[in-house]
Parts: C-alpha cells; structure tokens; sequence
C-alpha cells in the first residue's frame, strides 16, 4: 500500500498567516508532545511514522511548497511537485504516474489519498491502513473514509451510504455538499457520515482514466504535458464518474482546521507572538508574528492575527468568511520559509522607473543559497548577525556581522552560514521576480571545489 499526501492551496480562509507562498498547513500553532510548536503537516508526518506508514508516503504538492516542505519535515519523504497548479485532479494523477511509471508498482497496488491537513488520533491512520484490504474485498473503484458526525453541521460535506448495508464497509448512495442544519438532521438519519476527503483506488483504476483521456502514464511526459491538464478537481473528474463506491466509518475524534475558529480550538496556546491579551477577553485568540507588540482588551470570542501580510480582527463566528472578504487580494508574500530559512519583506517601492525591495533574510547554521545571479537587479547587502562563507563570480570570501556586499547585476554569488546568518538585503531593479533567479549549482561542495580549481581564494 502507498500513500499520497496532498498539500496544496493557499488556504487563504487562515489570511493573513497564510498566504500563496505559505499555506495553513505550514503554520506553527500546534502543540506536540515536549510542548513544542509544530504545523499540521509536521504532526501528520510524524503520526504516519507512528503507524509505520511514512516509508510508503509520498508528498503531493505545488513547486512552491517543495522548499518549506523540506524546512519542515526534512528530506526523507517523497516530494512529487506539480510544476504549476492544476486542482486536485491532475495533481494525484501525476503522483499516480510517478509510482506507476518511476517506482514500477503493480496496477493492483493500493494507493490512499489523503489531505496533509486533518486532526486526528493515530488510530484515524490505522483506519487508513484498512483500505488496502476492502480495495481487494469489495472490488471496488474507490473506498472513501467517512466521519461519523457528532451533529448535524453545515460545514461538511456528507456520505449517504445504501440501506440495509451492514459489516466493515458500505456501497454509497449518493453525495451531499455542506447542507443547511434541517438538511444535516435528515442526512443523520439516514447513517450518513462527514465526508474525509480520504480515499484508496487500485492504481490500475487511476491509469485508465489517463489513458480514457489520452493523457501520458509516464511520469516524465505527463511533466512535460502538465500545463495542458485540464483544471477540475479529482471529485468531478473521477468520484463522480465512479460506479463502485464503498464507505468504512470512522467513530473517533476527527477535526478539519481550515478556518481560524476551528484551528484557535486546537492552538497550544491564546497567545503566540509579542503582545498582550486581557482576562476580559474572553475566547480570543492573538497570534502576532511583527516585531511591534498587539494589545486585545475586552474583545471576546475573537481572532486577531497579524502578519507581513497584513492584520486581521475578527469574530470567531465570521472568521470562515474571510476568503470571500479577501477574493481579487493579490499581493506579493511577504513571509516566506525556505529550505534554508525564511525571509520577511520589510518595505516594498515601485517606482516609476524601477523598483526597491528591502527584506531581512535569515540564513540557519549550516545552510546556504543557490549559486545564482539575476538579469535584472542589484542587491546590497548588509550582514546583521552571524558568519558565513561568500562566493562571487568564482572567488571565495569570510563574511561577518558588519560587512556590506554589493551584487552586481549576472553576477554570480552563494553564501553558506558558518554561523546562523542575519542579512539586510535591498534588491533595485526594473523588474523583482522570482523567474530572475538563475540558478547554477545547488551543491556546495562542488561549488567550493570550482574556486579552488581557479585558485581564487581570498579569505
């Protein structure tokens, strides 16, 4: 059996936290067992190692996701990365072509999809486990996971599954999208259950469709087709085409944390970030990521958040509905995380003839940048903290708090932390995009290896 991640999304309904660089399943707001802070997809990785299903996963994600990925949980997981986004659709079946393609795996293989973003009990990834073997009994298309509800919400979707059906699954009957309450009441009556998003199919079964619809099963064609994909999601594409759907139940704790008044349930904590929160503000939660402190008095039953990104207050009630409120807010992200750290924009100009950006990147010990240059920008920077080694153009120099370099533009330039690094970086040019970044050597080694080659070493 193998499974596949999908983390995808900007879960733009968690703004300003979240953001197209950053999605809500990268953010650090829950509790682990030392009392530590961790995202969601750091607890899921961590309880499909609990189950001893992590060595089977591979991760479904966006390119842009692929380097917080990697800050985030390491490199031992699979990452397969879209090359631009596509819906839920064309993403599993690209991950679909990897394992069928890459890995050589049987079209009998059962592969189970799930979101990298639900609360659950390690017990929710043994249910997981147990799709592998109704595949096989039931001899069906898809086998779903499906929640039995605790009340009738309106935010779920619903499983109804057929009358009469009894033992360890069910065949469906048909689908219902997040009802009214009077709706909901009825839907329980009828044994219906909230729809997971979790499901398991024969490989075989996804290849088909691929091949239904004249697209590539190689991995590396399908990559090289990717953008003519059409957009639709896995539900349209394929549930809905189905013609042999069962169900299996889940009775146990099971939470979907897409919204701030879902996900302030779950926090470790009322309060992340500086600031102050009274006793008179009850029910609120104050999660403040500026350097400048947030007070909250006499506010309850409430979010406030504040971001690069942007500051929100809201009533938990009317949270869910700040995607709507959001909807054509199409601005640069101001906070990202790398495989290398994170950086967080502090000014942003456009002038008429060119513009200026000014960020404070922070570099982790032993970490390093790309060897790269840009077409279109200089950068200065300023070194505010720490020690790292520095490349330019071939030549190989220490760096340390205080120090100023300026980058020209098609100049070549790396750096690497001997110590955790602070720099001041103000980039000038006509146009600041992330398609101006030419990278040449990723490996470091290799890289120092290169300067010593040309015996231009000043240190």
């Amino acid at each position: 059996m193998r499974v596949i991640l999908l983390s995808g999304g900007s879960g733009k309904r968690l703004w300003p936290l979240s953001n197209d660089a950053r999605s809500k399943q990268f953010l650090k707001v829950l509790s682990n067992d030392e009392n530590q802070l961790e995202s969601m997809v750091q607890r899921v990785y961590k309880q499909l190692r609990n189950v001893k299903l992590h060595d089977k996963t591979s991760l479904a994600t966006s390119k842009a996701q692929v380097e917080m990925i990697r800050n985030q949980i390491g490199n031992d997981v699979n990452v397969i990365a879209e090359p631009s986004r596509r819906d839920t659709f064309p993403a599993i079946a690209l991950a679909a072509a990897y394992l069928y393609s890459e890995e050589n795996l049987s079209e009998d293989e059962v592969v189970a999809v799930l979101p990298v973003d639900p609360y659950v009990e390690d017990s929710f990834f043994e249910k997981v486990k147990e799709l592998e073997t109704i595949i096989h009994k039931s001899n069906s298309d898809l086998a779903l996971i499906g929640i039995t509800p605790t009340y009738p919400s309106e935010k779920y979707g619903y499983i109804v599954p057929e009358k009469g059906e009894e033992g360890d699954f069910q065949k469906v009957s048909r689908f219902t999208e997040k009802p009214n309450e009077t709706v909901a009441k009825e839907l329980l009556t009828k044994q219906a259950m909230w729809n997971s998003g979790v499901f398991g199919f024969r490989l075989g079964y996804i290849i088909s469709i691929l091949q239904e619809k004249g697209y590539p099963t190689n991995y590396e064609q399908l990559m090289d087709t990717y953008d003519q994909l059409e957009k639709i999601s896995f539900d349209y594409a394929v549930v809905e085409n189905a013609s042999n759907i069962v169900v299996t139940s889940y009775n146990g704790f099971w939470k979907d944390l897409g919204t701030w008044n879902t996900l302030t349930e779950e926090m470790a904590t009322r309060q992340i970030g500086e600031g102050r929160v009274s006793d008179s503000s009850g029910n609120t939660h104050m999660i403040n990521e500026l350097g400048i402190p947030v007070s909250v008095l006499g506010i309850k039953d409430a979010v406030v958040a504040a971001s690069p990104d942007g500051i929100l207050v809201a009533s938990k009630e009317e949270s869910p509905k700040i995607k709507e409120l959001m909807s054509g807010h199409d601005a640069m992200p101001m906070y990202e995380e790398r495989y290398w750290g994170n950086y967080k924009v502090l000014d942003y100009s456009n002038f008429s003839d060119h513009q200026v950006i000014t960020r404070h990147v922070k570099i982790n010990t032993g970490k390093h940048l790309s060897y790269q240059y840009h077409k279109y920008r200089k950068e200065n920077w300023t070194i505010i903290k720490g020690e790292g080694i520095m490349i330019i153009d071939d030549s190989i120099q220490v760096v340390r708090q205080g120090d100023v370099v300026q980058i020209n533009e098609e100049q070549k330039h790396a750096i690497k932390a001997i110590k955790e690094l602070e720099i001041i970086e103000v980039q000038q040019g006509i146009n600041l995009i992330e398609a101006d970044v030419h990278r040449i050597q990723d490996d470091w080694e290799l890289m120092e290896e290169n300067c010593f080659s040309k015996a231009e070493v000043s240190i």
